[in-house]
């Protein structure tokens, strides 16, 4: 009877888990979670940022050594209807950045290695005003697109440093303002709902702040200097 009975129990729960993973109605999680006019959240995730640089001179690119950095931030989500949702989602975004230079930018002038390398650290007070359009939610999931303008503050600028590439420091811009596109799905969880995105930034202002020599090797052949980036975030509401 024992094992009958443990039998029994077996059968059912894999038939409990064959209605959650296969069946074409699933038991819904967090069922009226969506109706909430505001909800809250945070999320943590990953960021690569580049640049994107316009040139005078058709010399070589300036190449750009990415690194992964970090994101940490809160949601505040305002619910338009069904399939509109207004986001904003303030945050910090660490990231670094190595410029290399080729010597033809040099030319004519006397330099070594490290002339030719320039890091650029930037912590960034990162503010998007993000409006999200969803499909019809399936069972546990709906996906979305998201879309908006943001404006970040770069702690680690150096904009008001008096010294310049001349003596190693390399400037920009403290205030960024970007466009921003992206992807995700929000996965309902018995407890909460969790949402894996990914999202593209893109500045919208030249971030360059020049030598204060007009012929610097460092500056002078740079029309524009644009943050572009990839964002992957892991939102828990």
């Amino acid at each position: 009877m024992k094992k009958l009975f443990v039998l029994l129990s077996f059968f059912f729960a894999l038939q409990t888990i064959s209605a959650q993973l296969f069946s074409k109605e699933k038991i819904k999680n967090n069922e009226n979670f969506d109706k909430s006019f505001l909800s809250w959240g945070y999320f943590l995730g990953f960021n690569n940022y580049d640049f994107n640089f316009d040139y005078n001179q058709n010399l070589a690119d300036i190449q750009v050594l990415k690194s992964v950095g970090f994101n940490v931030g809160l949601i505040g989500n305002l619910r338009i209807n069904e399939f509109l949702d207004l986001r904003l989602e303030p945050g910090l975004s660490i990231s670094k950045r190595e410029l290399n230079y080729h010597s033809s930018y040099f030319q004519g002038m006397s330099f070594n290695d490290n002339d030719l390398l320039r890091e650029v650290r930037s912590t960034y007070i990162h503010i998007p005003l993000l409006l999200k359009i969803s499909t019809k939610r399936v069972n546990n999931i709906k996906p979305f697109i998201v879309g908006g303008f943001s404006t970040a503050l770069n702690l680690s600028s150096n904009e008001e440093n008096p010294d310049d590439n001349s003596v190693g420091q390399f400037r920009s811009k403290r205030n960024v303002f970007f466009y921003e596109l992206g992807f995700g799905i929000d996965l309902y969880l018995f407890w909460f709902k969790f949402t894996p995105s990914v999202r593209g930034v893109f500045a919208m202002n030249d971030e360059l702040v020049r030598d204060f020599d007009p012929n610097s090797p460092w500056t002078s052949n740079i029309t524009s200097m644009k943050t572009r980036g990839l964002f992957i975030n892991f939102t828990f509401q």
